[in-house]
């Protein structure tokens, strides 16, 4: 059984990253299965540090783009918006090039908040990062 609130669009998600930090470090959402949001994150100019591997605020950035829209596509979007409350991140491996791949899993769901679980791998299969996002689930203002 699908965790997903209606049948969310990668297309339209991918679509509004353009003018976004999103777009700027090439981050795309790839697939949804029944139970997670996948997305890919190329390692260069654009996501290395100095030292010429993958800066860690990187795959924070890229752990907290798969909870968000993770988090949004769980939920009514006429009745509900969700937003970042917290983050961690593990750094395990350094990469230095290619692609990194982000899978994202809810912990928890609940009414108010959500605690989603981020896997970062290399190409290899290896775990780059791992992260938790805690999202707020609010309510959307009345459009009267």
């Amino acid at each position: 059984m699908s965790i997903w609130f209606g049948e969310p669009s990668l297309e339209w998600a991918n679509s509004r990253g353009d003018g976004t930090a999103i777009r700027a470090l090439g981050i795309e959402m790839t697939e949804l299965t029944d139970e997670s949001l996948k997305g890919r994150m190329p390692v260069d100019e654009r996501t290395r540090q100095p030292g010429g591997v993958l800066h860690g605020g990187a795959s924070v950035a890229l752990a907290e783009t798969l909870a968000s829209w993770g988090a949004s596509f769980t939920v009514d979007p006429a009745a509900n918006y969700c937003v970042g409350m917290e983050i961690n991140a593990n750094h395990t491996r350094p990469v230095s090039d290619g692609w990194v791949y982000g899978e994202a899993k809810p912990i928890a769901r609940g009414r108010t908040t959500q605690v989603w679980e981020i896997r970062i791998t290399d190409a290899a299969g290896r775990l780059v990062c791992v992260s938790r996002c805690t999202m707020a689930v609010l309510a959307k203002p009345s459009e009267y």
